[in-house]
C-alpha cells in the first residue's frame, strides 16, 4: 500500500517541478520508504511512498525500473493473484525477477500483454506506467475503486497523485483552483462528491475500472470492465448451489487477503460482514487473528459486547477501545483535512480513531466493506420496492399531506420520501432521503446554485427489480464515492492497509446474478450471508436488531458541539459564501436545536462543508 505521484511539463523545465513537495504530501501513505524518479530530458518525473507489506526488501522499493530498462513503474495497492500472474508470465517470456513482490509482476505483465494484462489482475490498486522512449504513460485503476487516482491536466503540464492534497502544490504554479458548483451539488445530495468530478474545476478522479493513456499532452479514458455488463440474463435461484459456491468464493477471497509479510488484523464490530470476514481469516490462520472494535462512552451506541461474543467464539486476539465525546469531537479538524474534500460520513471518524488504535498491533486489516450493497442489507431497498408499488405511486401526495399534518417526527421523515418529481432520478432520491441529505426537491432551500445532477442509465441483459436498481445504484455510487474512500482515506491516514474480502470483484459479479429472494428471504435481509456466516459462528449472537458503524452525531450536535456548530453555521459566516443561503440554513440549524432531530445529517452535512471552506480558501476562488 502506498501513494504515488507525477509531474509532466510539455516543455522541459518550463515551470518549477513540485513533485518532491507532491510526494511528501503522501508521507503518510508509505512512511517506510520514498523516491523520485526523473526522465533525462526532464519532462518525466514520478514519486512514490512507500507502506511495504509484501517483500520488504529496499529491491521492491519505487519507482521501478523494468529490465529491460524501457519502463518505469509507480504502483499503489496489492494484487492479489501475482503468484499466479507470474507463472503465466514465466511460461510465456524468459524474465529475470529481481523481486519477490507484486509491482514488478505489475509491471512486466503489462509491457508483455498490453493494457490487456489489467483484466489478469485480482486486486486494489492504481498504477501508472511510463514508457521512456514513447513519453507516454498508461494508468489504471481497480474494477471497484478501492485505490484512488487524481489528475490535474492543462496546456503546459500533467499531474497526478493519490490524495488531491499532493496536487495543492500546483496552485503556486498556476494559481488558485475554482470550485466545482457541480461537486457542491453532488455532496449536499449525496454526502460525498462522486467521479469524475472533485471540489475543483482543474482536477478530477479517474473512474474507477478504467485504463488512462497519455500521449503527445493529450489523454483519453475507456473502461475495461463494466458491471452492468456482468448481469446475466437469468438469476441463480438454487440456495444449495448459490451457499456453495458463495462459500467457495469467500474463502478464496479472504486466504488472498491474507497474504502478507507483516502482522495482519480485522475490523471486527460484530455484525454480520465483518463477523464472517473474521471468522473465515481465524480458519485460515495458524495463530489467533488479531481483532480490533471500538465503543462508546455513551451506553446506547456501545455494542462492544457483539463484537466481543464474536472473538470468543472464534477465540481471536481482540482489542477493545473505549471512544468518548471529546476525542471525536477533537478529531473533527483533522476528519476534514484528512477527506481533502467536502465529505460527511461521520463514520469516517470513528474508522480513523480504529485505524489509530490499530496500527499499533497490526500493519494490515481486512474490512467487511461490500455484504449489504451486495445482499440488500439496507431499508432503501425496501423503499425502492414500496415506491414502485402502483397504489403509493397514484396516492403519494395525498398520504404526504396528511403525514405531514398529523404524523410524529418519524413519520414525517416519510413526507420528503413521498415527494419527488415525475422525473426524478429515483435511486438518488431514495438514497438521500434514507441518509437524512438533501433531496432534490430540498436543495434550492439551502443553495442559490443549483445544478441538474446526471446518472448515467444502463442496459442490462434482464430486466431489474427495484431493489436490484436501488442496490446497483449503490454499488455504483455509494460504495465506489464514499464508503471506500472513507476506509482508504482513515486507515491510510494513519500508514494502515486495508483490504475488503467482501469486494473482490468475482464475489461482485456472482451476487450481481443471485436470485433476489436468496438476498431478502421474506423480510430477512443478506439471507444468504447470513446463512454460510451461521456454519462459522452461532447465529443466536446475531439475535438483535442492525446498528450500522456511527457516531452518537444527533446527539453531539444539539449539546457537545453546539458551540461547533454556531460557529460556522451563522448568518455572518455563511454570508462570506454567496452560493448557499444563509437565512434557511440557519433556520434549518434552529429547527434542529428545537428538536427537529430528522435535521441531524443535513446540518452535519453543512457544518462539513463550511469548515472545509474556511480550511481551504488558500487554495480555491469561488
Amino acid at each position: 500500500m502506498c501513494g504515488i505521484t507525477g509531474f509532466i511539463q510539455l516543455q522541459p523545465n518550463s515551470v518549477s517541478n513540485p513533485i518532491q513537495e507532491m510526494n511528501d504530501a503522501l508521507v503518510h501513505r508509505g512512511p517506510d520508504a520514498g523516491s523520485v524518479f526523473h526522465s533525462e530530458d526532464g519532462r518525466f518525473s514520478l514519486g512514490h511512498r512507500r507502506l511495504s507489506i509484501i517483500d520488504l526488501h529496499e529491491s521492491a522499493n519505487q519507482p521501478m525500473h523494468s529490465a529491460c530498462g524501457e519502463y518505469v513503474i509507480v504502483f499503489n495497492g496489492e494484487v492479489y493473484n501475482y503468484h499466479e500472474v507470474r507463472a503465466e508470465l514465466l511460461q510465456e517470456k524468459q524474465i529475470n525477477f529481481r523481486t519477490n513482490g507484486d509491482t514488478e509482476v505489475v509491471m512486466e505483465a503489462l509491457i508483455h500483454w498490453g493494457e490487456n494484462a489489467v483484466n489478469r489482475f485480482n486486486g486494489m490498486f492504481a498504477f501508472a506506467l511510463l514508457h521512456k522512449t514513447n513519453g507516454t504513460l498508461l494508468f489504471g485503476r481497480d474494477r471497484l475503486g478501492k485505490k484512488p487516482l487524481y489528475y490535474f491536466h492543462n496546456e503546459s503540464c500533467f499531474a497526478f497523485a493519490s490524495e488531491l492534497k499532493a496536487l495543492l502544490p500546483l496552485t503556486k504554479l498556476f494559481g488558485k483552483f475554482k470550485i466545482d458548483f457541480y461537486g457542491i451539488n453532488q455532496f449536499l445530495r449525496l454526502g460525498y462528491i462522486h467521479e469524475p468530478h472533485t471540489i475543483y474545476q482543474e482536477i478530477k478522479k479517474l473512474p474507477a475500472a478504467s485504463l488512462m493513456r497519455y500521449e503527445n499532452h493529450k489523454i483519453s479514458i475507456e473502461k475495461y470492465w463494466d458491471f452492468y455488463h456482468k448481469i446475466e440474463k437469468n438469476t441463480l435461484k438454487d440456495e444449495v448451489k448459490a451457499k456453495k459456491q458463495l462459500d467457495e468464493l469467500l474463502n478464496s477471497s479472504v486466504q488472498y487477503r491474507l497474504i502478507a509479510d507483516v502482522p495482519r488484523g480485522v475490523f471486527l464490530s460484530g455484525g454480520i460482514d465483518s463477523s464472517l470476514v473474521a471468522a473465515l481469516a481465524q480458519k485460515h490462520s495458524a495463530e489467533p487473528i488479531k481483532t480490533f472494535s471500538i465503543s462508546f462512552t455513551e451506553t446506547q451506541f456501545n455494542e462492544s459486547q457483539y463484537a466481543q461474543a464474536v472473538a470468543d467464539h472464534l477465540g481471536s486476539d481482540h482489542h477493545t477501545f473505549t471512544v468518548s465525546y471529546q476525542e471525536a469531537i477533537d478529531l473533527l479538524q483533522d476528519f476534514v483535512a484528512t477527506y481533502d474534500e467536502p465529505y460527511a460520513d461521520a463514520s469516517g471518524i470513528n474508522t480513523m480513531l480504529v485505524s489509530k488504535l490499530a496500527r499499533e498491533h497490526v500493519t494490515m486489516v481486512l474490512t467487511g466493506d461490500g455484504g449489504d450493497e451486495q445482499f440488500l442489507g439496507y431499508g432503501m431497498y425496501t423503499w425502492a420496492q414500496r415506491l414502485s408499488n402502483p397504489v403509493l405511486k397514484t396516492f403519494r401526495k395525498p398520504l404526504s399531506l396528511i403525514l405531514a399534518k398529523l404524523g410524529n417526527q418519524r413519520m414525517r421523515r416519510i413526507v420528503p420520501m413521498l415527494n419527488f418529481k415525475a422525473k426524478t432520478h429515483l435511486p438518488s432520491h431514495i438514497f438521500s432521503i434514507e441518509q437524512h441529505l438533501f433531496s432534490e426537491n430540498q436543495l434550492p432551500n439551502v443553495l442559490n446554485r443549483v445544478e441538474d445532477l446526471k446518472f448515467p442509465e444502463h442496459q442490462t441483459a434482464r430486466e431489474l427489480t427495484p431493489a436490484e436498481t436501488q442496490s446497483f445504484f449503490d454499488i455504483e455510487h455509494y460504495l465506489n464515492g464514499e464508503l471506500l474512500v472513507k476506509v482508504d482515506r482513515a486507515t491510510m491516514h494513519h500508514s494502515l492497509e486495508a483490504r475488503s474480502p467482501l469486494l473482490d470483484y468475482r464475489l461482485v459479479e456472482f451476487s450481481a446474478n443471485l436470485d433476489e429472494k436468496l438476498k431478502l428471504n421474506q423480510g430477512t435481509a443478506k439471507y444468504l450471508l447470513k446463512e454460510v456466516l451461521y456454519d462459522y459462528v452461532p447465529k443466536e449472537i446475531f439475535d438483535r436488531p442492525k446498528w450500522g458503524f456511527g457516531l452518537p452525531i444527533r446527539q453531539w450536535l444539539s449539546k457537545e458541539m453546539r458551540p461547533v456548530v454556531d460557529e460556522y453555521l451563522n448568518e455572518q459566516t455563511l454570508a462570506e459564501y454567496p452560493f448557499l443561503n444563509a437565512k434557511n440554513i440557519v433556520d434549518l440549524k434552529n429547527q434542529y436545536m428545537a428538536g427537529e432531530y430528522i435535521n441531524f445529517n443535513r446540518v452535519w452535512s453543512l457544518l462539513c462543508l463550511v469548515i472545509w471552506l474556511k480550511k481551504n480558501e488558500a487554495h480555491y476562488v469561488l
